[in-house]
């Protein structure tokens, strides 16, 4: 087995809980933290030097009810370890729940929780829990970030059993995109267990502690790309397997039998999906088993966020069909000896008598005679009808058959069909005038995915105009072959986005490769743009070509794409 970091190492042998863990509503008292505290001890011991853990730090003596700033109230206690405690709090200011972690001034690792925490609040991403405030005041340090109610933690969820294909699909694509962003702008994590992994009610998973939770336990990596990746593949690993991919039992999970290594997740339970199951293999780098299935590993975020969008997509199952209970008579059509047995408790065995057929009186029989007289009429008529038409025809030999044509009246032109939605079977970024002709590949899927959180992304520019580097940038979606294109929906987040539609020819074998292969036949701005071609197109490569982005953060224009959808 390849050898491991030192972070790596200790949320392997962690006790599985965190600071952030208040999340899941279960606060830790005073004897629970004290028993956590030496469980993590002796869990470290080992490792504890070169992570630099100090001893044992008195923790601010802090009470529910304190204010912090005038603004922040705590509320409930949930974490006290190593010199630091975390509280569920309230900001009476904006009438809201936040987290809090307080360490005192003069903490060894005060000033490192500071920068983590500026540092993490600077990126500034929606898949990372937000950090609110980091101040020093009063010989306190506190990190105030944001508080999910209704997110449930990834140890409650993995405590339910193995996910299903699709789910587990869904937590490594997000976290290894989400991951490799923060690394691309210089912040790790270090501490990437279940307990900082949350997914909110629309399935969108959101991962708190950025940076911050290993300032606050002082642990460093020399490798802090290959930890993180690790981690993902460990949680991928748990969420197909419901085990600890290491032989000691964490986070309310089951480790490996001793002594037989790391084994692939689809030997360890029937049914695992093969694809994810070596994708959890070539993150967490286990030699042998990647060298058999031909794998090279994944050693950074952004290698598994690609090696994840290269796979085939996994749908989510289909919903299953609930048929409808069998139909049972109502108290009123058993009558009233069926009501009062129901009452009784016992069956009803004798058949109830039913009433009497009304006598049919004089008036009821002339109505009838006189609506089946009416009846023989009007067929009579019709048919006359008919016979006459029949008749002008043969004498008209030369009249055109109406009926085919639509220029009857009576005989109206079919409406059209309806339009359907074309199914996309493939997309990649555009940018040909790029310097490595790619942006952003790795969250294409998120365009038309189906789920208006996840976007693809551009890179940030310095203008609007993509910072006059190039006219534009996009995604080519493959439509399997040439349909007709009614209508494509795009929809952005972030802002008024201006976008062109264009188009390759119908009879083009093979995508182009530049922007003069694809003609424009629409374009719009705003947040939502239905682009339609002012005339028929049909054609099996689509380009949505974004020209004008919307600022992102203060500083930089940056495109999001959230949903693409093609009706043909």
């Amino acid at each position: 087995m390849a050898e491991r970091s030192t972070a790596a190492v200790d949320v392997a042998h962690d006790s599985g809980d965190d600071p952030l863990n208040a999340q899941a509503g279960k606060a830790t008292t005073d004897g629970a933290a004290e028993s956590q505290d030496s469980a993590e001890k002796t869990a470290s011991d080992t490792g504890s030097e070169q992570q630099g853990i100090e001893p044992s730090i008195a923790t601010p003596q802090l009470h529910s009810g304190h204010k912090l700033a005038r603004r922040y109230r705590l509320e409930e206690c949930v974490t006290r370890l190593d010199g630091f405690s975390s509280w569920r709090a309230v900001d009476e200011k904006l009438r809201r729940a936040v987290g809090v972690h307080l360490l005192p001034a003069d903490h060894p690792r005060a000033r490192s929780v500071l920068a983590a925490a500026r540092s993490s609040a600077l990126l500034g991403d929606p898949r990372f829990v937000q950090v609110l405030d980091a101040v020093e005041e009063n010989d306190l340090v506190y990190v105030v970030h944001e508080w999910l109610p209704d997110a449930t933690e990834l140890t409650a969820l993995l405590a339910m059993g193995p996910m299903e294909p699709h789910d587990a699909y869904q937590l490594v694509d997000q976290l290894s995109q989400a991951m490799a962003a923060a690394h691309r702008e210089g912040l790790a994590h270090l501490r990437l267990t279940p307990g900082a992994v949350l997914r909110t009610s629309s399935g969108q998973y959101r991962i708190r502690g950025l940076a911050v939770n290993a300032a606050l336990r002082g642990i460093t990596a020399d490798g802090p790309q290959r930890t993180d990746t690790e981690a993902i593949g460990a949680l991928l690993y748990a969420a197909l397997t419901q085990r600890w991919p290491y032989e000691s039992d964490a986070y309310g999970l089951s480790g490996l039998p001793k002594g037989v290594g790391l084994i692939a997740p689809d030997q360890v339970r029937a049914g695992v999906h093969r694809r994810l199951s070596e994708l959890a293999m070539r993150a967490l780098v286990n030699d042998g088993a990647t060298a058999s299935r031909q794998e090279p590993p994944c050693t950074t975020p952004d290698e598994l966020a690609k090696a994840v969008a290269a796979m085939p997509r996994i749908r989510p199952p289909e919903p299953a069909f609930t048929s409808p209970p069998e139909y049972q008579r109502t108290t009123y059509q058993q009558g009233t000896y069926g009501r009062s047995a129901a009452r009784q408790g016992t069956a009803v065995t004798q058949p109830v008598a039913a009433p009497p057929a009304p006598l049919q009186s004089r008036t009821g029989k002339v109505l009838k005679w006189a609506v089946a007289a009416l009846l023989i009429a009007a067929l009579g008529l019709g048919s006359w009808q008919v016979a006459d038409k029949l008749i002008d025809r043969g004498k008209d030999p030369v009249s055109p058959d109406t009926s085919q044509t639509g220029t009857d009246e009576k005989n109206p032109t079919p409406a059209p069909e309806p339009a359907k939605p074309a199914t996309i079977v493939a997309a990649h970024d555009f940018d040909p005038l790029g310097p490595d002709g790619s942006e952003k590949p790795a969250g294409i899927k998120n365009s038309y995915d189906g789920d208006p959180a996840s976007f693809w992304n551009t890179d940030g520019y310095k203008s609007a105009n993509l910072g006059g580097l190039k006219p534009g940038v996009g995604i080519v979606l493959d439509l399997g072959e040439a349909q007709q294109i009614s209508t494509v929906d795009v929809s952005f987040l972030g802002g008024e986005t201006s976008v062109e539609l264009r188009t390759a020819s119908a009879d083009a074998t093979a995508e182009p490769t530049t922007l003069d292969g694809f003609t424009k036949v629409s374009e719009g701005s705003g947040s939502k743009v239905s682009l339609k071609p002012g005339k028929p197109v049909k054609a099996r490569y689509v380009l949505v070509w974004l020209t004008k982005l919307p600022k992102a953060d203060g500083i930089y224009y940056r495109g999001k794409v959230s949903e693409i959808k093609i009706t043909s």
